[in-house]
């Protein structure tokens, strides 16, 4: 088992060899990066159950989440950072530790997913195609401004992961992203997600649908 120090954040997800930039402004997240800078810059990013709320409130947490190493930190003069994590590997969580910290701490399984330490294989070339065409129709259906010139240079990996990451799906449909096994299946699923939440935008709902 592996000791992890963690920021349950609804909403964002990290991936292995993918970035994550994160503004830190509560006290408790202060003390987090403080510390992880002092030891192995690692942070675990992990989702909670619900979306919380309060600098004391702790809610359920989702088994997966991913260790994230902080490639970059700007401390500001208030004491708040800005940080960029590096994706390493995802993590099941085994259970949380009383650790007597203001950030909470976990003991966790790293060695289900020993896989995450290779590159992926390329996807077919057909479903490269299907979620490029497909995220065209959902930016647009959503009013967003793709720089598509700049998506086309993106290996598969990278183009997965970033319509991962800054799709506005729910809590459910991330942690869904996040647990995968492969890049295959998550650009299957976003193919999936984006479908259903263009639909219900298009249909007169709005652009935060849930699957829960």
């Amino acid at each position: 088992m592996t000791r992890l120090s963690i920021f349950p954040l609804a909403g964002a997800i990290l991936f292995p060899r993918a970035q994550l930039p994160l503004h830190i402004f509560e006290m408790r997240y202060r003390a987090l990066v403080k510390d992880a800078m002092a030891r192995d810059r690692r942070i675990a990013m992990i989702q909670p159950r619900g979306e919380g709320g309060g600098e004391n409130d702790r809610p359920p947490l989702f088994d997966i989440g991913c260790v994230g190493r902080i490639a970059d930190v700007e401390a500001l003069d208030d004491g708040r950072f800005n940080i960029v994590l590096d994706g390493l590997t995802r993590f099941r969580m085994i259970s949380e530790r009383d650790a007597g910290t203001s950030f909470r701490q976990i003991d966790a399984d790293l060695t289900e997913f020993a896989d995450d330490d290779f590159d992926p294989e390329p996807l077919a070339i057909a479903m490269r195609g299907g979620l490029t065409d497909e995220a065209k129709k959902f930016a647009n259906a959503l009013g967003y401004a793709v720089d598509w010139d700049g998506i086309d240079g993106l290996d598969d990996e990278s183009f997965v992961n970033l319509c991962a990451q800054v799709s506005p799906f729910d809590i459910a449909a991330k942690q869904a992203l996040l647990e995968a096994p492969t890049i295959a299946d998550r650009a299957e699923l976003l193919i999936q997600f984006m479908q259903f939440f263009r639909m219900h935008q298009q249909s007169g709902g709005d652009d935060r649908a849930t699957l829960q």
